[in-house]
């Protein structure tokens, strides 16, 4: 019965050119050609050809002293952000003028608009009052009378009906 208490590696398996030995065993015709093609004697006796797995070799230490990456990129994009920060300012330098001249053109039609609230109703009920000839007797023709209405409205609790009187004089 074989031994399971050791698993083998997993073998990933390939064609190659192989060969029988005298005594039954494959192995490859050429292991020489390919350089990653190893053949391992398993312990029932079994003769197993894979590649084997090459380990990378780990990445060297960044030495002392060297520079961040992140460092190199935001010291390549200060010259084009300072640039840029220039670039506005020499625009916005041209344009001066011209943003004094627009937000002086926005106050004063921010005051006519506010002027125009005001006078345009003085005007209409100055205009009413000459049409009809009601006003308060200064000029000769028939004198403004105001009624007073009095209306009382009474209602017993929240939700009573509500009745009232309205008295004309």
């Amino acid at each position: 019965m074989p031994d399971h208490t050791h698993a083998p590696a997993p073998v990933i398996h390939h064609p190659i050119p192989i060969h029988t030995t005298a005594h039954g065993a494959v192995v490859p015709a050429s292991s020489a050609a390919l350089p990653a093609v190893t053949s391992v004697q398993l312990p029932d006796g079994r003769i197993v050809t894979g590649y084997t797995l090459t380990p990378t070799p780990p990445t060297p230490p960044r030495p002392a002293g060297s520079v961040p990456a992140w460092a190199k990129t935001t010291a390549l994009l200060a010259p084009t952000v300072g640039g840029g920060v220039a670039a506005a300012g020499i625009g916005l330098s041209y344009a001066a003028p011209g943003l004094i001249a627009m937000s002086q053109a926005l106050w004063s039609a921010a005051a006519l608009l506010v002027a125009a609230v005001i006078a345009v109703p003085l005007a209409l009920r100055t205009a009413r009052r000459a049409l009809t000839g009601n006003h308060d007797g200064a000029g000769g023709g028939p004198v403004r009378t105001t009624n007073h209405i009095t209306q009382n409205i009474t209602a017993t609790g929240l939700f009573g009906r509500a009745g009232g009187t309205i008295n004309h004089p």
